[in-house]
């Protein structure tokens, strides 16, 4: 027989219990269970005033914005309807039914004021990462790094030539972020380069066009992820361009060993990171093998004979031609030595030119000059040792395990909708790159934790 609903009679008492109504295998309920925000209170005590009318919990700010990072919810207007409405997001902020969820202006109060004083984002995303070693999901062993532009909150229509400057009438936050960074090495001192164009909105942004779409004003997160399950052990914000990734790449490394105390033995990255000075500066001074392709130009294509040709002595410092001549860095003996280094960090060794003019490989050698010369690094030593590790099994598996990388980009701007930047200048790309590693490792928490803990009991 057909059921009939009866007419509503409001019940006197209700009983409900939030803790009842989310299920055990919710996604907030395994980030709560792993991640403890009670020291945000203390870090923050120094920036708030002892007089005055209490402030809203700054451990309730943070709970929002990390179930809008982990769930995709970009606009913060939208993330407190839902807080207001969703059961779980309730229970992850500890609001009960009755809190009053704070307005979405309160997020943009704190972020440019105490959040960004405080360096409270950096430390949230630390605490990840110390629980990710706490439970073993780092290694320490294996790192790889890469970067991804993320398209900035800028509209490319309105943009100038960037040989004329910003127009006088441009005013902003962005603006006064972009005169602050201009002799920092990750966004204005990262090249000497003139940009083609300028944002007059957010001039830190570099316009690109690295991809095969329309060109477009981009900032570079950066990771430097774990290569055991591809936790991020840390993100920095950068321009967009090569130098800026590198100093990036040097700055995450160095921040890792000293916050983490971790040293990686291996570093897994494209050609991108593949210069002298940096391989020189990973083998050298870090004692980090380079499991990188080597950035080099000396291959040739009009079927003359390329640098790999010659033999290199180390001991007496020359190079030997397949003719079986000799090049030297100089062959004449000075009274006052002189640097052989130019400035790019080059040595010229060259041949005789009587040697060359009667040699039977001239035409297959150098047939346009007189005689041969070859550039070598004054990092050669370190080039050499990222192409001997390119020959081994264990690159192979470097070049294959990196992908994890490209693999988190793809998850940040698929899953988490951070394709685009809602926040402008390099302190609004660096707080939301914070945010969103901090929720993609809470995410790789939630999921990897219970099979980690159920290898660990069998």
């Amino acid at each position: 027989m057909m059921g009939k609903r009866t007419g509503v009679q409001e019940t006197l008492f209700y009983g409900f219990s939030l803790e009842q109504h989310v299920p055990d295998n919710h996604l907030l309920r395994s980030i709560d269970r792993l991640i403890d925000l009670s020291g945000i209170r203390e870090h923050l005590r120094p920036f708030y005033s002892t007089m005055g009318r209490p402030s809203i919990d700054p451990e309730l700010l943070i709970r929002m914005l990390l179930i809008g990072y982990c769930m995709g919810i970009r606009s913060e207007r939208r993330l407190c309807e839902e807080v207001h409405l969703n059961l779980a997001y309730r229970w992850f902020c500890q609001l009960g039914l009755d809190g009053t969820v704070p307005d979405h202006s309160t997020f943009s109060k704190n972020r440019h004021g105490r959040f960004r004083e405080s360096n409270l984002l950096r430390e949230v995303f630390e605490l990840t990462v110390r629980r990710c070693i706490e439970t073993g999901l780092v290694g320490g062993e294996g790192f790889a790094v890469d970067a991804s532009l993320i398209q900035a909150d800028a509209n490319r229509r309105l943009a100038v030539p960037g040989d004329e400057g910003l127009p006088p009438d441009a005013a902003g936050r962005a603006v006064k972020e972009y005169l602050a960074v201009l002799d920092d090495a990750a966004f204005g001192a990262s090249t000497p380069v003139v940009p083609k164009r300028l944002s007059p909105t957010d001039p830190a942004a570099r316009y690109s066009a690295a991809t095969p779409n329309q060109a477009f004003f981009s900032y570079s997160t950066n990771y430097l992820i774990d290569l055991r399950h591809a936790v991020i052990v840390d993100v920095e914000a950068t321009t967009s361009v090569r130098q800026a990734e590198v100093t990036a790449q040097r700055r995450m490394i160095e921040r890792v060993q000293q916050t983490f105390g971790l040293w990686p033995e291996r570093l897994a990255a494209d050609g991108a990171y593949g210069d002298a000075a940096n391989l020189a500066w990973l083998v050298e001074e870090k004692g980090v093998e380079p499991h990188i392709p080597v950035f080099d130009k000396s291959a040739r294509n009009d079927g003359t004979f390329a640098r790999s040709d010659f033999t290199f002595d180390h001991e007496n410092d020359f190079y030997t031609c397949p003719g079986g001549h000799q090049l030297r860095a100089s062959n004449r003996n000075f009274t006052t030595p002189r640097s052989r280094v130019d400035k790019d960090g080059f040595i010229r060794y060259r041949a005789r030119v009587k040697d060359c003019s009667g040699c039977e490989f001239r035409q297959r050698c150098t047939p346009n000059t007189p005689a041969r010369k070859i550039m070598r690094s004054v990092h050669e030593g370190a080039r050499d040792m990222a192409r001997d590790i390119a020959q081994t099994d264990a690159y192979v598996t470097s070049r294959r395990q990196r992908k994890k990388v490209e693999m988190l980009f793809a998850h940040l701007k698929r899953i988490l909708k951070l394709d685009r930047l809602r926040l402008r200048g390099p302190n609004g790309a660096r707080d939301e790159f914070l945010l969103a590693a901090t929720a993609q490792n809470l995410r790789k928490m939630a999921k990897l934790m219970p099979v980690i803990s159920l290898q660990r009991v069998t």
